[in-house]
């Protein structure tokens, strides 16, 4: 089944039929468009049903995220399809940490070979959960605080009709920064299991893999050891003082092997579960899309969720 998301930023009604007609010589191929939010939740998840061999996303991270949440909906099997991935949307942070093209034809091209010399790739994925809400998983990255903000603010930008481009997400992030966000004081306190808590945090970044995003082609890397096969690693802040802010996230556009650092920067690297309480309610995000606010949230890791085409 190839679930494609007509919406995507990057993929034209053309280029979509090119792929298909790409992939049809290979394979029994079904299309299915998505239509609503969700909705490649609830197609991956009849695929499943069906015992589709493989489920195919064209889209961006939340169709990719969609799909995962509706093949693992009663719990990673060695049974369910597989899933290969064709980046369409504007960071396509998933297909490019699996080490896929940037472009829909050339990662095409690379699915093709993958699903002729039968290659998978079992990796782990994370979990987030909140009080009298069900388990989601997450490929890549979540959030709490001032980046799950700033998608809040891109979704309301884009529902109003602008294109979710890498310049719109700095744009917001910068002007969130200096006048939407609360920085003087701090919500979060995080806990894990076995460890004292640490409170007095303003935002949390939960990492499945590096880099944690991509600003253009750059890697942003808070968690560079964050890996697919180990558990999540975390990255908060204890102050939003600008120029310290600014020296972090310069830091985090170099980072290649070490976790960033820093006098208010607390790192976990390779945890089974953490959970981010606050004080207040605050903004969530999983895989960049915007998840509400939450005064609780935990993350597990999962080893060996789901199989991937690579």
């Amino acid at each position: 089944m190839l679930i494609a998301n007509p919406k995507a930023t990057s993929t034209s009604r053309r280029a979509r039929d090119i792929l298909i007609r790409a992939f049809s010589g290979d394979l029994d191929l079904v299309l299915a468009e998505t239509g609503h939010r969700g909705h490649a939740t609830e197609l991956s998840r009849q695929a499943a049903v069906d015992g589709y061999d493989v489920v195919i996303t064209l889209g961006g991270d939340g169709t990719v995220n969609e799909a995962v949440n509706g093949l693992l909906a009663e719990g990673p099997s060695p049974e369910l399809p597989a899933l290969a991935v064709l980046p369409s949307g504007s960071t396509n942070v998933f297909a490019r940490t699996l080490g896929l093209p940037g472009d829909p034809i050339g990662a095409t091209k690379a699915v093709l070979e993958a699903l002729r010399a039968g290659r998978h790739r079992t990796i782990g994925l994370g979990t987030a959960s909140h009080p009298g809400g069900t388990e989601r998983y997450f490929t890549f990255c979540a959030g709490v605080g001032l980046d799950a903000e700033v998608v809040r603010e891109v979704e309301r930008r884009r529902a109003a009709g602008a294109t979710a481009y890498n310049s719109l997400y700095v744009q917001t992030a910068i002007r969130h920064f200096f006048s939407g966000t609360d920085r003087r004081h701090p919500a979060l306190t995080l806990e894990q299991p076995g460890r004292p808590a640490k409170a007095g945090l303003f935002l949390a970044f939960i990492s499945n893999t590096s880099p944690w995003t991509f600003m253009g082609r750059l890697p942003v890397n808070p968690s560079p050891k964050a890996n697919f096969s180990r558990g999540i690693d975390v990255f908060a802040l204890g102050s939003l003082a600008p120029l310290p802010t600014l020296g972090t996230a310069a830091r985090m556009l170099t980072a290649r092997h070490r976790p960033v650092q820093g006098r208010h920067v607390v790192n976990v690297h390779d945890a089974a579960e953490v959970t981010l309480r606050a004080d207040r309610p605050m903004a969530f995000q999983l895989d960049g899309d915007y998840l509400g606010e939450q005064s609780a949230v935990t993350f597990r890791s999962v080893p060996k969720a789901i199989r991937i085409v690579i």
